[in-house]
């Protein structure tokens, strides 16, 4: 797992610390905060160890991590990810629980390389992942064309990784005993399937098929887990970095959401989440306090700081997101 990183001067972070990680991580704030910012950029550094010397890729590690800054971020210049202000420079450390490390840093001046200052990480076999808040199923080959075959800026790496994720084969045999409880409570949530048959997906509930576009959202949201799941993509070795899981969910589908995370994090897998929805920073308080889980808590300031602010069993912690939660509660009563 990742167990401590640091990040200062990226985009809209002007610093973020994260010690004694767990499981389970959540981050909450207003929009524009740089929560998205801040898990992809924790996403390309365990990618691009991934990526690097598998299968025929004969790149080094510091192309595979100049690529993968450069097309989830997608500015022609890295430089220009650099949060602006005189002589700075972006600085990323990431320590694992086996106490390797990798760290890399470059400034405004930079194009498309890239080099670490330190890197002694191992490879990995497990493979890391980002779910956005939006499916993809619907627009997969619009995402293949344009993000992978012709290298077109629009829908940035994240996107283009977990299209080819998802059309992996599923697997036959026994999977991880929490894997398979998770499938099938996923696939109980929307009472059905989807499927990827004959270069299309599709949704199935009985002897019914109906076409992807025609299958609501948080449908295909769920299912893109499930596949996940299926194909074997997702060990329990995995992180997984979940951008607003509220997504086109209905609050009891976050709740059911959010209990089967909870059951692949007890299976090995390390999450980190990005939210602004009361139900999910809600819902993970119980289940830190039901599972005595230390899950870490951080937020934002307005200067684009980030704080580990508490650790959910604790209680929940001081933020808008509670805070307007109780202004609607007492403008309620005031009402009556």
């Amino acid at each position: 797992m990742i167990s401590q990183f640091s990040i200062h001067n990226s985009g809209p972070i002007a610093e973020a610390h994260g010690q004694q990680l767990g499981k389970l991580n959540l981050f909450i704030g207003k929009n524009g905060c740089g929560k998205t910012w801040l898990l992809k950029t924790l996403y390309c550094v365990m990618r691009a160890q991934e990526e690097c010397g598998r299968g025929q890729d004969n790149r080094d590690f510091n192309e595979v991590l100049s690529d993968k800054l450069y097309w989830t971020f997608q500015n022609q210049h890295l430089g220009e990810i650099v949060r602006r202000g005189k002589g700075n420079r972006l600085e990323v450390g990431a320590r694992m629980s086996d106490g390797t490390e990798l760290a890399f840093g470059f400034g405004q001046d930079t194009t498309k390389q890239v080099k670490a200052a330190t890197n002694t990480l191992p490879r990995r076999a497990d493979n890391s992942v980002f779910l956005p808040p939006k499916e993809v199923l619907t627009l997969w080959h619009v995402i293949l064309k344009s993000a992978v075959q012709n290298r077109e800026f629009g829908y940035d790496a994240t996107y283009a990784d977990l299209v080819l994720a998802l059309q992996n084969p599923p697997q036959a045999g026994r999977n991880y005993d929490n894997f398979a409880k998770s499938r099938k409570q996923l696939e109980s949530m929307f009472r059905g399937k989807v499927v990827f048959e004959e270069q299309q997906w599709l949704y199935k509930q009985g002897n019914s098929r109906f076409s992807i576009h025609s299958t609501a959202e948080g449908i295909k949201k769920i299912a893109i887990l499930d596949t996940l799941l299926g194909n074997r993509f997702l060990t329990p070795g995995s992180v997984v970095f979940i951008d607003e899981p509220e997504s086109a969910l209905h609050p009891t589908a976050i709740v059911q959401l959010l209990d089967i995370v909870h059951m692949l994090a007890d299976q090995g897998i390390q999450v980190f989440m990005a939210t602004h929805s009361y139900y999910v920073v809600k819902k993970m308080l119980l289940i830190a306090r039901q599972n005595q889980l230390p899950i870490p808590c951080f937020i934002a300031d307005d200067e684009g700081r980030w704080q580990q602010s508490c650790l959910l069993q604790h209680g929940l912690p001081d933020n808008d997101i509670i805070k307007e939660s109780i202004r609607l509660f007492e403008q309620e009563f005031k009402g009556v």
